[in-house]
């Protein structure tokens, strides 16, 4: 290494060090102004900034101002979640179409009302000419979510009306988007794979009588084969994920874009970037990076003690992504259950015997009911815990022969449902642009003057 070299890097880590330094903020600042950090209040219920028609998440009672434990309810324009999907298994149904519908327009649709619905989510299926070649093929990503994120504000382009916020050029949008985003995110994982990963190139165009479940089975398939079973075990999930309140991160961060009157493409895209972060819809891909740790790391997948040493090793920070996190367990609302997660639970293990995955669901199981205590211990709280919906979602997708880089687009695939809904309700009733505050701590310093200032490292 020369002294230039070596120059260099002590300047970096002098520069590191000291960048810091500069951005330290101590603890008690945060406790002494009462700031809310991640718009939690003190006993972790999220900071209430406003009121929805759309979606309701509960998983506590509030009794003489703390919290009580409840089972999980999740709610689609007051309409319990797991009563549309229970009906639709009955009947042996495809429901995210119906969900989605509901979710935009406030109430379940009548059948014809339902078929033309899906007339124009077909049409958008198909997605603008030119815009597979010009904005997929052109330019692929390693990551199918910055790809969807990109594609999604790339579609202002082809939009007469892209800035107009009329209910019904909202809905228009909303509508394409929802139709759009399947063919997408398979376009983009088709790419990915012919020049990122260096296979075959096979794009397929989606079928008018097929539901958005079917089809993305179809499209990601070289041999388009797909089982019932399957299909109808996808819309599920789709189902499941099409909406969760608005405090949610990434729907607030949609919420937050559409308070400031800028465009559907904007908003959408917005709300995307922030669902990729594994601390959102990332961690169902985090699960499975940590599931496929604790495997290769344990002896005896069946004894107690040998898991629950490998869950210590993780909560240590000595184990797994070193982030002290076990994935998959805890919600910010959910206590005694998560309904989405009871859902998924129970079709998986359906499904795992068919599919041979009994032993993977079986350990992942023994982590929810070793982890959960362990963490309850480590937080020194007695409030009850209970796996989420990314804990089996990983599980499921694995069994349906999805790759891990559609897991979260899928999430995004259902969720866009919802975004649109909640877009659509700020923008008629916030009439306010979201400005939050904070609290400046730093100290006033007199300007220096250039020859004053002393550098971190002397060079030559």
């Amino acid at each position: 290494m020369d002294h230039h070299e070596r120059s260099m890097r002590e300047y970096a880590l002098a520069l590191s060090q000291k960048i810091r330094q500069e951005y330290y903020i101590s603890e008690e600042h945060y406790s002494d102004h009462n700031v809310k950090r991640g718009l939690r209040n003190d006993d972790g219920t999220g900071v209430l900034i406003g009121v929805t028609r759309v979606g309701s998440v509960q998983g506590y009672v509030v009794d003489d101002g703390g919290r009580v434990p409840a089972p999980g309810q999740l709610y689609y324009r007051g309409i319990a979640l797991t009563d549309i999907v229970e009906n639709h298994k009955k009947n042996k149904t495809y429901g995210f179409e119906e969900v989605a519908y509901l979710l935009l327009f406030g109430y379940l649709p009548t059948s014809s009302e339902l078929q033309y619905f899906k007339k124009m989510l077909y049409k958008a299926k198909l997605l603008p000419t030119g815009f597979t070649e010009d904005m997929i093929l052109r330019s692929p990503s390693r990551n199918i979510m910055n790809k969807l994120a990109r594609s999604t504000l790339a579609l202002y382009s082809y939009d007469d009306r892209p800035d107009d916020i009329s209910i019904s050029n909202l809905l228009r949008q909303s509508i394409e988007l929802i139709g759009s985003f399947p063919s997408i995110v398979a376009n983009a994982y088709a790419v990915k794979r012919r020049y990122i990963d260096g296979e075959s190139l096979y794009l397929h165009t989606p079928q008018e009588e097929l539901s958005a479940a079917e089809n993305f089975l179809m499209m990601v398939r070289q041999d388009k084969q797909y089982t019932e079973e399957e299909a109808h075990l996808l819309d599920m999930m789709l189902m499941v994920h099409a909406e969760h309140g608005g405090g949610n991160n990434s729907t607030f961060v949609c919420r937050a874009l559409s308070s400031t009157g800028t465009d559907t493409y904007s908003a959408i895209s917005g709300a995307v970037g922030a669902l990729k972060g594994p601390l959102h819809g990332g961690a169902n891909a985090k699960v499975m990076e940590m599931f496929r740790y604790i495997k290769e790391t344990l002896g005896d997948r069946r004894d107690d003690g040998s898991v629950r040493d490998v869950l210590v090793k993780i909560l240590n920070k000595e184990g797994g992504d070193a982030s002290g996190k076990i994935y998959g367990l805890g919600h910010a609302v959910y206590t005694i259950s998560d309904p989405r997660a009871v859902l998924l639970k129970r079709y998986a293990k359906e499904l795992a015997a068919d599919k041979g995955y009994i032993e993977e669901f079986e350990l992942m199981e023994k982590i929810e009911s070793l982890g959960i205590p362990l963490i309850m211990e480590r937080r020194h709280s007695d409030m009850p815990m209970c796996a989420n919906v990314d804990m089996y979602s990983g599980l499921v997708y694995a069994m349906l022969g999805i790759p891990e880089d559609l897991y979260t687009p899928l999430f995004a695939t259902a969720r866009v449902a919802g975004w649109c809904a909640n877009r659509i309700e700020e923008v008629l009733t916030g009439n306010r642009i979201m400005r939050p505050a904070y609290r400046a701590v730093v100290k006033r310093i007199p300007y220096t003057p250039p020859g004053a200032r002393k550098s971190l490292v002397e060079f030559d």
